[in-house]
């Protein structure tokens, strides 16, 4: 079994800056895929943006590409996200997720190919 936790949630004024950890432990795998999804009250579970190990590509929805930064420290089982300039909008529990196999692009998006998911950090941001 894995596990993932997040940390690194809390409030954030709009413009500030807000980074995410998602640390693996457990049995040991190469996660294929890292990512975040996001999802605010009342509304479906999102995506974010997801890193990639082979060939170390990233992926970001529309909406936060330009101001949120996927990384990843592999020794660490680790994946980041950096907030920049948050929005309102921004706030959300967000969830991070761990896929073992390789997906076409357009995939990463959908939760369904993931395999471990976190319990979730609330990100709130304030205007």
């Amino acid at each position: 079994q894995v596990q993932l936790v997040e940390s690194g949630g809390g409030l954030v004024q709009a413009g500030g800056s807000l980074r995410l950890s998602c640390a693996a432990s457990g049995r040991t795998f190469s996660s294929s895929a890292m990512g975040w999804f996001r999802q605010a009250p009342g509304k479906e579970r999102e995506f974010v943006a997801v890193s990639i190990r082979s060939g170390g590509s990233t992926y970001y929805a529309d909406s936060v590409k330009g101001r949120f930064t996927i990384s990843r420290d592999n020794a660490k089982n680790t994946v980041y996200l950096q907030m920049n300039s948050p929005k309102p909008e921004d706030t959300a529990v967000y969830y991070c997720a761990a896929g073992r196999r390789s997906y076409p692009r357009q995939s990463y998006p959908m939760p369904e190919v993931y395999d471990y998911w976190g319990q979730g950090t609330q990100v709130t941001v304030s205007s």
